[in-house]
């Protein structure tokens, strides 16, 4: 059974970002410190120019303070283009050291109309562990 999912949500410069996170009990192994998770996000272009995801950065954090940054081209090998309206949908996860971590960062935009990059960020959410809800 999985943590039921909350929506973490945050618009920028036109770009809406949803994360939804769920825990992974069948994937992970708490007796020897794996917690894995998975998250859906979804970017929305509610912005009036055609833009392009250029980059990621994520920032991950657990709660005995593992910190770790993640950069990297596109998302899930992709490097989606949407025109005003589009929305775009990826699932990924994230493996912890303990039961409860954050997650958060940002991805680089290029608007394709004024040939210009742009930072959006990603809302900042919580992985949290079945067993810790109790």
């Amino acid at each position: 059974m999985t943590q039921e999912s909350k929506a973490y949500t945050e618009t920028t410069e036109g770009i809406r970002i949803s994360v939804s996170p769920s825990y992974e009990a069948s994937e992970s192994n708490p007796a020897i410190g794996k917690f894995i998770y998975s998250y859906q996000v979804t970017i929305e272009n509610l912005s009036n120019d055609t833009v392009k995801l250029l980059s990621r950065h994520w920032h991950i954090v657990d709660s005995i303070q593992v910190r770790r940054e993640v950069n990297g081209e596109g998302v899930i090998g992709q490097q989606p283009e949407l025109q005003p309206g589009d929305t775009f949908q990826y699932m990924s996860w994230c493996p912890l050291h303990s039961p409860i971590g954050k997650m958060f960062g940002t991805y680089t935009f290029i608007n394709l109309n004024e040939k210009k990059t742009f930072e959006v960020t990603i809302p900042e959410f919580l992985l949290v562990s079945d067993f810790k809800l109790n």
